[in-house]
């Protein structure tokens, strides 16, 4: 792999292909070559299908549901850590086992990545050199000693993120006056009210009130050991930090900081008192069945330590089945190591698994098939949750990602879960037809003012968020996106609503939201190629024709980028440099495939580079029918936070192939 001008590992982006090898691969065949070239072409496509369909089957639970391994990095196995120190409950084999994972992920240079064949990343490696202090590594022991010396050089602890120094703060590795503040009083901002909680995306929200409880407490634990060696001086840690001008939106809300500082020694004990119970009723109303919040590990983690503050012990049912959660977020690998999940993904992974096992053409009355329906059925959301603030006369009727999480379906899976039902010849279709009627009519009741859908909450767009000093990390608000977009815009197509005005609404933002490159933008999945990748079907699904304008310069970005090799790719840096990295990576499984399947629905099936895309795919199948993936493909945050979704490698390789090999979708339900 070669090494970039930045110091990672990863791969450089690979050049498209150019004016003479397009000429050198495309010179005039005779129509008899053509035909067999393409006839060889859809033989290998059909052997790897169905590998790749007994392969997926394979994996399906007794129960009826897939899940792969969502894998992230290792901030999740140290403040795993760091929460078991801080409660006192740490135990010799989960220690042992987590440094292990921790160590295996580190780069020769002594840092840590967010994601596969990346940058090192300062606050990921200052949380996995702290967790691994506490796994009893020597400071001076040489990986350690590397780690420290790059994080000095970039700045030291001070020049790491907001998250990463509340974690230190709670040891007293790091001053609490040197924080932002972010008190509890915020719950009790209206909801009109610019920076009340429900500004926030979800997973923000769920995250900062239990913070705002930890940041009024400001609890300190004694640390077992100092940190000077993560400061460039460590008698002066905390450098000042120069203010903005008064007169910017940053120079604003670094003053509005420094009054909540000055009301954090002023504030009514009885005031503040009333607004930390009010939190912790409102974390406690939104605990999952299972004890978890939200399905996703950070919101239960400080949940945890919020609730514990105020008094609960750790036997009292709310933080006992809270702790008990968290172990299920734990992959235990075969060399004994122990990887942290951020979030599981069953509800997500067995939509997909089933469009593409039905698009590989397993039939639509295949068992697994039927029951993986039911298994979907019983997970429809029937009550209200957090989205219901906004839209308070909305029945419920939608599907959320993970096993447990009531209060956060979301409208991206509930879409997907309506198109892989109607590809399921179920025995009783007035079951199915009674769900998907749900969840269409919730679906559209989400669609927000300019036409296009958010993942969880509606109109969610509020400016002043992200301005928060608090809030250096990940996007905190959920504005419609292309993607999410295009999947619900492609099922409502499905369920024939393709000419209600509300779709052709969401077809006109996707259309006005298309690059000058000709791509769409990748919120939820990485990056250009998913975000194109996902809309050309929906488009297609709506009857836009494969002539329609923006669907040729789709056309030709998706082949202007294609790899040499045959493949597509696209690194997680596109996020931040998109003149760069834009469709720009090593080849991999999953973006391969979502280039492909946009092309499929554009028409060029019988285009040299769909050929030589599907021709990549066969070619890098393993011999067991599963493809190896380890590039980061999905996205938590744009930059921030990607995910390999250990899944995708199989379910869209196998929808791309079945497209190719059977003209599209499989029929569609009644």
């Amino acid at each position: 792999m070669t090494a970039t001008t930045d110091g990672s590992t990863g791969a450089l982006p690979p050049r498209a292909p150019s004016a003479s090898d397009a000429t050198a691969e495309t010179t005039e065949p005779t129509d008899s070559l053509r035909t067999a070239v393409l006839d060889d072409t859809a033989e290998s496509a059909r052997r790897a299908a169905a590998r790749a369909t007994d392969y997926l089957l394979s994996l399906q639970d007794p129960a009826g549901w897939w899940k792969g391994d969502l894998e992230t990095n290792v901030t999740m196995d140290a403040e795993d850590l760091l929460l078991r120190q801080f409660l006192g409950i740490q135990d010799p084999r989960t220690t042992e086992a987590a440094g292990r994972h921790i160590r295996g992920e580190q780069r020769p240079d002594g840092t840590w990545a967010t994601f596969y064949g990346g940058p090192g990343e300062l606050s990921a490696t200052v949380e996995a050199y702290v967790a691994l202090r506490l796994a009893g590594d020597a400071p001076d022991a040489p990986h350690m000693a590397r780690a420290s010396a790059w994080i000095r050089e970039q700045g030291g602890v001070a020049a790491a993120r907001v998250f990463t120094r509340i974690w230190l703060a709670l040891f007293g590795w790091w001053k609490w006056d040197d924080l932002p503040e972010l008190p509890p009083e915020l719950l009790y901002l209206p909801k009109w009210f610019p920076l009340n909680i429900y500004d926030f995306g979800c997973w923000a929200r769920q995250t900062i009130v239990p913070l705002t409880i930890v940041s009024a407490k400001r609890p300190v634990r004694p640390a077992p050991f100092a940190l000077d060696e993560l400061h460039i001086d460590p008698r002066r840690p905390a450098p000042p930090r120069p203010l903005a001008p008064a007169t910017s939106w940053d120079g604003l809300f670094q003053r509005l900081d420094k009054a909540l500082h000055l009301y954090h020694k002023v504030a009514l004990r009885k005031l503040r008192g009333a607004a930390m119970r009010a939190a912790a009723r409102w974390i406690i109303e939104r605990q999952e069945n299972d004890g978890c919040w939200g399905g996703i590990q950070p919101p239960a983690v400080y949940s945890v330590i919020a609730l514990h503050l105020l008094g609960y012990d750790l036997d009292h049912p709310v933080l006992r089945t809270g702790l008990a959660s968290l172990d299920r977020f734990a992959v235990w690998r075969e060399d004994g190591a122990r990887m942290i999940e951020a979030c599981q993904s069953p509800v997500w992974d067995t939509c997909l698994a089933t469009i593409a096992l039905a698009d590989a053409g397993v039939p639509a009355d295949h068992p697994q098939l039927v029951k993986a329906a039911d298994w979907m059925l019983a997970e429809q959301i029937r009550r209200p949750g957090d989205w219901s603030v906004q839209r308070p006369q909305l029945p419920s009727g939608g599907w959320a990602f993970e096993f447990e999480n009531d209060n956060y379906p979301d409208i991206d899976d509930t879409a997907e879960v309506v198109l892989a039902l109607r590809r399921v010849q179920h025995p009783d279709p007035q079951r199915v037809g009674d769900a998907v009627q749900r969840a269409v009519r919730w679906n559209f009741g989400m669609q927000s003012r300019n036409g296009g859908w958010g993942a969880f909450d509606v109109d969610n767009t509020s400016p002043f968020p992200n301005r928060l000093p608090f809030c250096d990390f990940g996007e905190v608000i959920d504005p419609p996106s292309a993607d999410v977009t295009a999947h619900v815009v492609e099922m409502l197509a499905d369920v024939g609503r393709a000419h209600d005005p509300r779709t052709r609404r969401g077809i006109a933002w996707l259309l006005a939201e298309q690059e000058p490159s000709g791509a769409w933008f990748g919120r939820w999945g990485t990056n250009y190629v998913y975000g194109t990748g996902s809309v050309l079907p929906a488009l297609a699904a709506a009857g836009i024709p494969g002539s329609h304008p923006a669907v040729r310069r789709a056309v030709r970005w998706l082949e202007q980028v294609q790899n040499e090799d045959g493949g597509w790719g696209e690194d997680q840096r596109s996020y931040q440099d998109k003149e760069r990295w834009a469709g720009r990576g090593a080849s991999t499984a999953s973006q391969t495939a979502w280039a492909l399947m946009a092309l499929l629905a554009a028409g060029e099936r019988e285009s040299e580079a769909v050929r030589r895309g599907v021709r990549w795919l066969t070619g890098t199948q393993r011999d067991d029918g599963s493809w190896d993936e380890p590039y980061f493909t999905g996205t938590g945050f744009p930059w921030d936070f990607s995910i390999n979704y250990h899944l995708y490698r199989q379910v869209f390789p196998l929808t791309a192939l079945g497209r190719y090999l059977g003209g599209g979708p499989a029929a569609v339900g009644a």
